[in-house]
């Protein structure tokens, strides 16, 4: 399962910056509203070093990462939900996506125009924010006409169960809570939520956009949002778009890490960017590997061993038979899938495994 991202924010926030830093894709970066008209999409590896030991141990063939799809969309305005800016395409564009990067403008730079005329991340948020509640009820209350008759009628459950959904994201939304915030009791209600692909439904991390000094610290402005968003499920992270810029510009690793250590951090914004959108949506990694390819499988959280197969190829679901499985420190202190085996620690397992972050998985199947 790959994982799709949409970057949004207003105008002039940092947004296609980040993008490109991300992605080394070349969206077009410029000092006035909408320079991205169309929504730039880049495709990029999840940053992790186990697949690099495993890497170092089989000498496979073929080496393939977990992915991030991430989704620059053009800055959205008040009245986006109207139309405004273009704003009915842009929020058509996020609808598609997994999850929401939303970036907040946390700089001072009087070279850099604000679209509202000064700098307040916390005002921006509540923009955007109400946009997509208006959108997510303008949804909810068409929904809401179609179901009523059905639902009052008493002999389709399924209608009744639907419009009870829908009656009570609609007072979440009219109150100025997002979707997500709706505790919802059955999977068939969970289900029935997550397809109508509600804007406010999607889990949301926040990227406070610093100037180079704050990178590492902070600042005030950061302060105020994590005030704001601390009673919301949301993840708050601090990029320095623009230092990140001049990161992805050092070809050696060994000067991108003296870079980050001159400003006191460990490891770049990227990395800590998409490792905390797959905190964010539950993700975890399994890995297939030896001699002809190591890869990297992104899983939910709490899946079991078919469900984690199915993933492979839908076959190997439908005909699963056992998982052997290893742990990942003992393929790397062992050094390969012969020594765990001799040493009688591969693992064994049914259906009701419950698949672990970083097992290196090999499915029996028969379809």
């Amino acid at each position: 399962m790959a994982l799709k991202c949409g970057i949004v924010g207003l105008p002039n926030v940092g947004k296609s910056t980040l993008f490109n830093c991300l992605s080394n894709s070349k969206a077009q970066s410029a000092n006035f509203p909408f320079c991205t008209i169309e929504p730039n999409v880049g495709v990029i590896t999840v940053p992790d070093d186990r697949l690099n030991k495993l890497v170092e141990i089989c000498n496979p063939r073929s080496i393939v990462p977990a992915t991030v799809e991430i989704v620059d969309i053009a800055g959205l305005v008040k009245g986006a939900s109207k139309g405004e800016g273009l704003g009915n395409k842009f929020l058509a564009n996020i609808r598609e996506t997994d999850a929401i990067i939303h970036v907040l403008r946390c700089f001072d730079d009087d070279n850099i125009t604000h679209v509202d005329g000064s700098v307040n991340p916390v005002r921006d948020k509540e923009i955007i924010d109400y946009e997509l509640l208006i959108k997510d009820l303008e949804t909810v209350e068409s929904r809401i006409a179609k179901t009523y008759k059905q639902a009052q009628t008493g002999g389709d459950k399924t209608a009744k169960m639907q419009y009870e959904v829908l009656a009570k994201i609609k007072e979440a939304l009219e109150a100025g809570k997002p979707a997500r915030s709706v505790v919802l009791e059955t999977p068939d209600e969970e289900k029935f939520a997550r397809d109508l692909f509600l804007l406010t439904s999607k889990p949301v991390l926040y990227v406070c956009n610093v100037d180079d000094a704050s990178a590492a610290t902070g600042n005030a402005y950061v302060d105020a949002v994590k005030e704001a968003v601390k009673d919301e499920d949301a993840g708050v992270l601090v990029v320095a778009a623009q230092t990140e810029a001049e990161i992805a510009e050092l070809d050696s690793y060994e000067d991108r890490k003296e870079f980050l250590e001159s400003i006191g951090l460990e490891e770049s914004g990227v990395s800590r960017l998409i490792r905390a959108a797959y905190a964010l949506l539950d993700l975890q990694t399994f890995f297939t590997a030896g001699a002809d390819e190591v890869r990297a499988w992104t899983f939910l959280r709490g899946s079991k061993a078919p469900k984690c197969a199915g993933i492979i190829h839908t076959d190997f679901e439908k005909g699963f038979i056992r998982a052997e499985v290893i742990k990942y420190q003992d393929y790397v202190d062992l050094g390969s899938e012969a020594a765990v085996r001799a040493a009688g620690k591969m693992g064994v397992e049914g259906k009701e495994y419950v698949v672990l972050d970083g097992d290196i998985m090999h499915f029996l199947f028969n379809v």
